[in-house]
Formats: structure tokens, C-alpha cells, sequence
């Protein structure tokens, strides 16, 4: 069965790899598992057809024959569960990577988001001077216990797993702020990630849906 996934039609995050089918592309690369994209665009998002997929009407959804999911997680998960390549073979060994997939998304990057929209929405109000230090402690505070848990170890784990590639893929929204360089490790960290040949060729995927998207009409 096809595997299709739907990614913007025209990205917001500049080609940076930030938008979150990148994610999706990065875990079917790493399975070698072949996949087609649906472009979507900002107003198909909000249309019945796209809110059947995605109650939300948010990127990415997953369609493999009669299985429609969403949310990132889910999908990398159901991805990393039925291919080999993305969770140990050891019950408990696999039990650790998913509980790193959850931390990625429920602990370490709500801080990071707060701090993205704070600089892309609040930049203009009178308080923004004053609550932006909290919002970046906050986000330190998140990543002084991952780095002290990470150490000099390559990944989180053991061998990289769906946990390695939520939280890179999480951590990777820092690397403009400056902030992940205060971590030497996990900016490291970030970077084997960023090297693995399965995340660059979702990089390029996506990278590529960017310049289309934006190149001149003739």
C-alpha cells in the first residue's frame, strides 16, 4: 500500500526543515520506506476534506490504505512500530525510546514553542522585554537536565531511536536562538542528527517543496 502524507504547499518556515512533516519524512527515510506527498495549502487546510484527515486542520497526516492518522508522534510511532530501524528489538530498551519520543514532545518542546511564538507574536508589547528572559530560563531549564542526562553518550540511549529523532527534531527550532549553543553537547547531539544521510534526504525533500513554491512564474 501507498504511503502519502501531506506537507504545506507553501512552508512558513523558510525551508529550514522546521515544518513537521519533516519529521514523518525523516522516520520513513530512516525505515526505507517510500512515501508520496499531498501538497496542501493554507485554505485546503481548513476544507472538509482536509479536517476528515485532520480534526485540526494542521500538517502532517499519514494515509496507508484504510489508515488515516495525525499528530507527529502518533505517526512516528506507528512508523518506528511496524518497520525495523527505529526501536529496539529489547522490550525494555524499546519501552525507554518511546517514554524519549513523549519527552520530546510533552517536555522539552512546549518551552521552546512558547519562546517561538513570543518572539514571532509579542516582539511589539509593551511587557515583551521583561517576559522574554523567563520564557528563555524556562527553555533552559528543560535543556540543563537533558544535557546532564545526555553527557558525551552519542544518543539518548543507547543506538539512535524514534526518541533521537523527536527530540533533534525538537531541539532544532533553538538553533537560531543561540541557545542550544550553550549546551555544547546537545548542539552536538543536534548535529549527528542533522548528519544522518535518512534526515538529509528529508531535508532535501522538503527544502525542495519550499523553492518550488517560491520561484518566480515565468
Amino acid at each position: 500500500m501507498t504511503i502519502t502524507i501531506t506537507a504545506f504547499e507553501r512552508s512558513p518556515d523558510g525551508g529550514r526543515g522546521l515544518a513537521r512533516d519533516t519529521r514523518v519524512r525523516w522516520a520513513l527515510e530512516e525505515v526505507g520506506q517510500p512515501y508520496e506527498v499531498r501538497l496542501v495549502s493554507f485554505r485546503a487546510m481548513k476544507e472538509p476534506a482536509h479536517l476528515a484527515l485532520h480534526p485540526f486542520g494542521q500538517i502532517p497526516t499519514y494515509e496507508e490504505g484504510d489508515l488515516a492518522l495525525f499528530e507527529t508522534g502518533a505517526i512516528v510511532f506507528h512508523i518506528a512500530n511496524r518497520h525495523a530501524g527505529l526501536l529496539p528489538d529489547d522490550a525494555n530498551a524499546r519501552a525507554r525510546a518511546i517514554t524519549w519520543m513523549f519527552a520530546a514532545l510533552n517536555t522539552v518542546e512546549p518551552p521552546i514553542l512558547e519562546l517561538g511564538n513570543a518572539r514571532l507574536l509579542e516582539g511589539d508589547k509593551s511587557w515583551f522585554e521583561e517576559r522574554l528572559p523567563l520564557v528563555e530560563d524556562r527553555v533552559r531549564n528543560q535543556l540543563k537536565r537533558l544535557s546532564a542526562r545526555l553527557g558525551d553518550a552519542e544518543w539518548l540511549d543507547g543506538a539512535f531511536s524514534a526518541g533521537d529523532l523527536m527530540m533533534v527534531s525538537v531541539l532544532l527550532r533553538l538553533k537560531s536562538s543561540g541557545i542550544l549553543n550553550e549546551f555544547p553537547n546537545l548542539a552536538a547531539y543536534v548535529a549527528r542528527g542533522e548528519a544522518r544521510p535518512a534526515y538529509k534526504r528529508a531535508f532535501d525533500a522538503q527544502l525542495a517543496v519550499y523553492k518550488a513554491s517560491h520561484r518566480p512564474a515565468d
